[in-house]
């Protein structure tokens, strides 16, 4: 079965938010908030790029991204996240194809880097890593990783945008 990669549209609204409800349900770490920080971006103009992965017509993943500051001023520097995959289709390369998916439009946006806040084991694949000097509020820092796609590394502290914060 075949797997595309594609730009959200309005109608795909409701599935993504179903996913990812779906996708964060039974995970140890989450607030089980995700659906409204993606609802939060999007309502805020700060959804940079959401993708979804479709099979079959039925949408089976999602991944967004939206800027964050850095307080050396650094510019160019997106949060990816939240990244979302039908529990019944973990496991089977989908949240790799949203990452690289998300990666490639980075490199077409000229974006100086990303940062995500996620289990090193499966991001470390993609490049991320931690980055001395780069640093999220109250995060181990093994779990606040980065990568870098041009330009200098940044220091500072990262913000993410408010939308991270939504309750509902």
């Amino acid at each position: 079965m075949s797997i595309s990669i594609r730009a959200e549209q309005i109608g795909d609204i409701a599935s993504i938010h179903d996913v990812t409800i779906a996708a964060f349900a039974n995970a140890p770490h989450s607030e089980h908030t995700e659906q409204f920080i993606v609802k939060g971006l999007r309502e805020a103009g700060a959804l940079t790029r959401s993708l979804v992965a479709e099979q079959e017509g039925k949408i089976i993943g999602h991944v967004a991204l939206s800027p964050v500051s850095i307080s050396d001023g650094s510019e160019g520097w997106y949060g990816l996240g939240p990244i979302s995959v039908l529990p019944e289709q973990q496991g089977q390369g989908v949240g790799s194809l949203l990452m690289q998916a998300a990666i490639d439009e980075l490199k077409k946006m000229a974006a100086g880097g990303c940062v995500l806040l996620g289990d090193p084991g499966f991001y470390t694949r993609f490049g991320f890593k931690p980055l001395a000097g780069l640093e999220l509020a109250d995060v181990p820092p093994e779990y606040f990783l980065a990568l870098v796609l041009q330009g200098e590394q940044p220091q500072g502290l990262v913000s993410y945008h408010p939308a991270f914060w939504a309750t509902n």
